[in-house]
């Protein structure tokens, strides 16, 4: 009996240790605050990413994302920014946004990549959707989002 029990242990103490190894953001899933963006006709939930601890977890490790959601990151300054795909699993469109919501440039992003995709200009933010999202709906640079997070 007590031999069992050591296995159980053991079995129960490596799963742990197995578990505690995983990234954070693997452990459990990220609650971020939701809001809704317009873009012509489009309505998108979109996740928020304002600190950089969000921006720098973003989609990671997700497996799928709904049609019509998102995760838009918010900058606290406009700048010339980058985004990468480091352990990211669905391939993603990003569409970098100015400070009065015009879009700058998208770029197609692969999974799991650490190629740079940059905005072309200051960017206040960058809104992430499943890949092709933008070319589907014929949204282009130049198209306004409404009810970006504030500054």
């Amino acid at each position: 009996m007590r031999k069992i029990r050591a296995i159980s242990l053991a079995t129960i103490a490596a799963s742990i240790a197995a578990f505690a190894a995983l990234p954070a953001s693997a452990q459990e899933s990220q609650q971020l605050p939701t809001t809704s963006l317009n873009i012509g006709i489009h309505v998108i939930k979109a996740e928020v990413a304002h600190s950089e601890d969000q921006r720098e977890q973003g989609l990671m490790f997700r497996k799928r994302m709904g049609a019509n959601e998102g995760m838009v990151f918010v900058f606290d300054t406009p700048a010339g920014i980058c985004m990468w795909m480091k352990n990211t699993l669905i391939p993603l469109s990003v569409a970098f946004i100015d400070k009065k919501g015009a879009i700058l440039n998208v770029e197609e992003m692969k999974a799991q990549t650490l190629d740079s995709h940059c905005a072309q200009g200051a960017a206040s933010y960058a809104l992430e959707m499943n890949k092709n999202w933008f070319k589907d709906k014929n949204i282009k640079p130049g198209s306004v989002i409404e009810g970006l997070p504030q500054l």
